[in-house]
C-alpha cells in the first residue's frame, strides 16, 4: 500500500443503531433470565421449607444461627417500622376522619382507619421495611461471602450452605414480620387514635366502640398470614440474590439493589392478591 491508496475506516454505528440492537438483545435476554431467577427462587424456597419442618422434627435445626438472625433482623428494623407506621397511620387517621366528618358519619372513623391499618398498613409497612433493611442486609451478608467464596469452601467441606444459612434466616424472617406486624397494628391504632381524639376533637368512646365492633379477629388473622408470606418471600428473594451473586464488591452492590426492587414488587402484586381472595371469600355485608 502507498501513500496515495486511500485507507479504509471502520464505519462508526450511529447511536440509534447501537440503541435499537441493545433494546433488542435486552427483549430477548430478559424474559428468560427473569423465568430462570423464579425457577430459583421457587426451588430454593421450596427446598427451605422442607428442610425446616425435617431439621425440627430431628433436632438437627440450627437453633443458635435462627437465635443470632432474629435478633438481627429486629435491631434492624424495629426502629424504621415504628417510625414508617406512626406518620402512615396518622395520615389515614386524619383523611378518614376529614371524609367521615364530610358525609356526616365522625362515629366510624375509628372503624375506617382501623380496619386500614390492621388490613393494609401493618403487614404492608412491615414488609417494605423487611425487604429495605432486612432482606438488604441478608444479600450483602451472603454476598460478600460468596465472592469470598465461603460458600464455595462450606460445599467443598461438605456443609449444606441451605440448611446451615438459608433455613434458619427463613425462619426468623416469618417469626419477626408477625411480630414485627403486631407492633405495626399496636403503634398503628395508638396514632389513630390520639390523632382522631386530640387532632381532630373526636370521642375515645367512639372511637374504640367502632373500632371493635368492624374490627374482627379476621382481620388479624389475614394481617399474621399475610406477614408470614412476606416473612417467606423477602427471605427467599433476599438468599438466591446472595448465593448467586456474581462480580465482586459490584456485583454485591447489584444483588441488593435487585433484592430490594424485586421484593417490593412481589410484595405488592401479593398484597393485591391476598385482598382480593379475602373480599371475595370473606364479603362484608354492612359497615
Amino acid at each position: 500500500m502507498t501513500l496515495d491508496d486511500p485507507v479504509t475506516r471502520p464505519a462508526t454505528p450511529t447511536p440509534g443503531t447501537e440503541i435499537k440492537e441493545w433494546t433488542k438483545g435486552y427483549a430477548q435476554r430478559h424474559p428468560v433470565a427473569s423465568l430462570r431467577t423464579v425457577g430459583r427462587q421457587v426451588l430454593l424456597g421450596r427446598d427451605a421449607a422442607r428442610h425446616l419442618v425435617t431439621d425440627t422434627a430431628k433436632g438437627r435445626f440450627p437453633f443458635d444461627e435462627f437465635v443470632a438472625q432474629a435478633a438481627f433482623m429486629v435491631k434492624t428494623s424495629l426502629l424504621p417500622t415504628v417510625a414508617v407506621a406512626l406518620p402512615i397511620s396518622a395520615t389515614l387517621s386524619i383523611q378518614f376522619g376529614l371524609l367521615a366528618g364530610q358525609v356526616g358519619a365522625s362515629a366510624l372513623a375509628g372503624a375506617a382507619s382501623g380496619l386500614a391499618v390492621i388490613r393494609q398498613s401493618a403487614p404492608l409497612v412491615t414488609a417494605i421495611l423487611l425487604a429495605a433493611a432486612v432482606g438488604s442486609a441478608l444479600c450483602a451478608d451472603l454476598g460478600s461471602r460468596k465472592i469470598r467464596e465461603e460458600i464455595d469452601a462450606m460445599e467443598v467441606m461438605g456443609v449444606s450452605v441451605l440448611r446451615r444459612l438459608v433455613v434458619p434466616r427463613l425462619a426468623a424472617g416469618i417469626v419477626v414480620a408477625m411480630a414485627l406486624t403486631g407492633v405495626s397494628c399496636f403503634v398503628g391504632f395508638l396514632a389513630g387514635y390520639l390523632f382522631n381524639v386530640y387532632a381532630q376533637d373526636g370521642t375515645p368512646g367512639s372511637y374504640l366502640a367502632t373500632f371493635s365492633s368492624f374490627a374482627t379477629a379476621g382481620d388479624l388473622y389475614l394481617a399474621m398470614v399475610k406477614a408470614a408470606v412476606f416473612g417467606v418471600i423477602v427471605t427467599v428473594i433476599a438468599c438466591e440474590k446472595g448465593l448467586n451473586t456474581r462480580g465482586g464488591p459490584g456485583g454485591v452492590a447489584n444483588s441488593v439493589n435487585a433484592t430490594v426492587v424485586a421484593s417490593i414488587i412481589v410484595l405488592m402484586v401479593v398484597d393485591l392478591g391476598f385482598t382480593q381472595l379475602y373480599t371475595i371469600l370473606f364479603p362484608r355485608t354492612t359497615l
